[in-house]
């Protein structure tokens, strides 16, 4: 364990074995610092937040704050972050609230650059990157593998389905679905993310597979719920289908980011 003289550890917090504190760091008295975790410099971990084993924090992070919510009351909520995270210069990140989950989760191996913002009550899965100031709202819901371009902002409330894309300066306020890129200010659908899909290891013909249902959930015939049923009977075996239609049956609050007008391509 190192920990610079100028850092301020609370009573209380909980360091694992090999943690690293740089200069002038803070660490409040309901923290708990898995194994190897490091703070450079400047860092501000507080709140009831547990960080996962080898997560980097750089400076000026702020971490565990209470939530940006004027409903907040002081209640007792928490923060959880995964292990092997980068949380670049800069982040913040807020726990849950009593109005909502009363957590904020984070999952395992992401990646969160420079100006980043969590809100409360936010859900974000596993091997999540968030580019440059990306910024979203509370009660957020993210799936796994998840990139978001710098600057793009997410509203309240929102779903974004595993393997999906959210383009550079995009304003996303309805659900994206899973494998599904969203561009634009209002963000609008834009096919599929190909380049996500081969990077995790999709075969051609899954992909392809993948097209094809996405052109019939989006084709001008019938309703939605109606397709999603059409396609559901059509790709009866076909897992990444089915994460997709699983997404647009269990519904949200917002609704499904669609195909703007021009868009006829996946």
């Amino acid at each position: 364990m190192t920990i610079h003289p100028t850092a301020i550890i609370e009573d209380g917090a909980k360091l694992g074995s090999g943690v690293s504190i740089g200069p002038f760091c803070h660490v409040g008295p309901d923290v708990a610092l898995g194994d190897h975790v490091e703070l450079k410099s400047h860092a501000v971990v507080t709140g009831n937040t547990s960080i996962g084993a080898r997560t980097r924090i750089f400076p000026f992070a702020a971490i565990g704050h209470e939530p940006q919510d004027l409903k907040y009351q002081g209640e007792d909520n928490t923060l959880t972050i995964g292990t092997d995270c980068i949380i670049r210069e800069g982040v913040t990140m807020n726990p849950g609230t009593a109005g909502d989950r009363s957590e904020t989760v984070v999952g395992n191996h992401c990646v969160f650059l420079a100006n980043s913002h969590v809100a409360h009550d936010c859900i974000v899965g596993d091997h999540v990157i968030f580019s440059n100031g990306v910024l979203l709202a509370g009660h957020v819901t993210i799936g796994d593998y998840v990139i978001i371009g710098g600057g793009a902002a997410v509203i309240q409330f929102a779903r974004i389905g595993a393997h999906a894309f959210v383009g550079g300066l995009s304003g996303l306020e309805n659900d994206l679905i899973p494998y599904g890129m969203a561009l634009g200010n209002r963000a609008h659908l834009s096919g599929l993310n190909i380049v996500g899909m081969q990077r995790r290891g999709f075969s051609r013909e899954d992909i392809h597979t993948v097209r094809r249902a996405y052109r019939a959930l989006f084709a001008d015939e019938g309703s939605l719920r109606e397709r999603v049923e059409d396609v559901a009977a059509e790709f009866d075996q076909h897992q990444a289908v089915h994460e997709i239609l699983d997404f647009i049956r269990l519904g949200g609050k917002r609704s499904i980011c669609t195909p703007g007008r021009d868009e006829s391509e996946a």
